[in-house]
C-alpha cells in the first residue's frame, strides 16, 4: 500500500502540474464569486473538454484550474485533502471515499446510458458467460464505477471476489495487460470500452444493463461548497447545461472529445453513444440506490464497517437541473 504521505505528495504534484483553463478574473463585486479560483478535477474526456465542446468554458468571474486524473478514487482522494475543490467521478467512488470517513460531499448527479459500463473479454477468449470469469484474471479498478459492476455481475452468478483473480489496475496499466494478454477480462467504461474494441479486438462480455445505476456525480469539498458557492454554482449550471447540449449534438461532442484525448475519431464517435448523460436531482431514488451499493460492497469486505450515504450529500445545488 502507498502511504497516506505518499498519495497526498503524488495529489498535489498532480495538481500542480495542471494545465489551466478559463476566464480572466474581474474586479470584486457583491454577491459574486469574482476572485475565486475553482480547482477542478476532471478524467479522461471529461468536464473540460464538454464545456469547451459546449462553447461554455469561457466567461467566467472565477478563474477554473484543472487537474487530470486517471479514475475517481485518486480525484477523491484529491478533495479530500484539500487540493481539489470539485470534480467528476462514477457512481463508486464516493462509496469508498465516504467509507474512508473522506471529506466529500456528493452536489450533483447524472444519469448516463448503462451501456456505458462493460466488461470485455479479448476476441479470441473462450469466455462466452459471466459465470465463466470463476478463477479469471480480472483487471478492475479499485474503488471505480467498474469494480461494483464487477461485483454486482458476480453476485448474479453466484459468484464473490474470492472466486476470481481481481487485478488492481488504472486503466493505461490495464489497457497494457489486457493488450499483451496477461489478464483474461477487463471491467471498464467508455472511452475505454471503444478504444479496446476498435483497437484492440476486444468482444463485450456483459454491459451494465441488470448491474448498474449508470450514476455519475460530481462531488466537491466541503470547504468549496461553504467558502466557494456561487462558484460553484455556476460551474454546475454550465455543466448541466453542457450535459443537455451533449445529447443532441453528439457529432460536435466526439469532434472536439477526438482533440483533446488524441483518441482516433472513430473510437471518439463510438464513445460519446454511451458516455453522454442527463443531468438529474438528487434525490431519495438516487440516495438509496448509493446505498444499496454501499451495502453490497459492506456485505463482500470490500470496505470497512457500514455507512449512511445520505450524510456525504448535500442537495443545495439540486435547482441547477432546472436550469439547463
Amino acid at each position: 500500500m502507498i502511504s497516506t504521505a505518499r498519495r497526498l505528495l503524488a495529489v498535489l504534484l498532480l495538481t500542480a502540474s495542471a494545465g489551466t483553463a478559463c476566464a480572466a478574473e474581474t474586479p470584486a463585486t457583491t454577491g459574486t464569486a469574482a476572485k475565486i479560483t475553482l480547482r477542478v478535477g476532471d478524467q479522461k474526456a471529461g468536464s473540460q473538454a464538454l464545456l469547451k465542446a459546449a462553447g461554455l468554458l469561457e466567461g467566467t468571474d472565477y478563474t477554473i484550474t484543472w487537474a487530470q486524473f486517471t479514475s475517481g478514487p485518486p480525484l477523491l482522494e484529491a478533495v479530500n485533502a484539500g487540493a481539489v475543490d470539485v470534480g467528476g467521478v462514477g457512481n463508486t467512488p464516493p462509496v469508498f471515499a465516504a467509507a474512508a470517513g473522506s471529506k466529500i460531499k456528493v452536489v450533483a448527479a447524472y444519469q448516463q446510458n448503462l451501456a456505458g459500463a462493460s466488461i470485455v473479454v479479448p476476441g479470441s477468449s473462450a469466455i462466452t458467460a459471466p459465470a465463466q470469469l470463476k478463477g479469471k484474471k480480472v483487471a478492475v479498478a479499485k474503488g471505480s464505477s467498474a469494480h461494483y459492476h464487477l461485483l454486482s455481475v458476480l453476485r448474479k452468478e453466484g459468484l464473490t471476489f474470492a472466486d476470481i483473480q481481481p487485478q488492481y489496475l488504472q486503466p493505461a496499466d490495464a489497457l497494457a495487460a489486457f493488450s499483451g494478454g496477461t489478464v483474461d477480462a477487463w471491467a471498464i467504461w467508455d472511452p475505454f470500452t471503444s478504444q479496446v474494441s476498435i483497437q484492440h479486438d476486444a468482444r463485450l462480455l456483459v454491459d451494465g444493463n441488470g448491474y448498474v445505476n449508470g450514476l455519475n456525480f460530481q462531488v466537491a469539498a466541503p470547504s468549496a461548497v461553504e467558502g466557494k458557492e456561487a462558484a460553484l454554482r455556476d460551474f454546475l449550471t454550465r455543466l448541466a447545461k453542457a450535459r443537455a447540449w451533449s445529447v443532441n449534438h453528439k457529432a460536435e461532442w466526439a469532434k472536439v472529445w477526438a482533440q483533446e484525448t488524441g483518441l482516433p475519431q472513430e473510437v471518439a464517435d463510438a464513445a460519446v453513444d454511451n458516455a453522454v448523460s442527463t443531468p438529474i436531482v438528487i434525490d431519495d431514488a438516487v440516495v438509496t440506490s448509493e446505498q444499496e451499493m454501499a451495502d453490497a460492497f459492506s456485505a463482500e469486505g470490500l470496505i470497512p464497517g457500514t455507512l449512511k450515504f445520505a450524510d456525504f450529500v448535500d442537495q443545495r445545488f439540486n435547482d441547477v437541473v432546472s436550469a439547463q
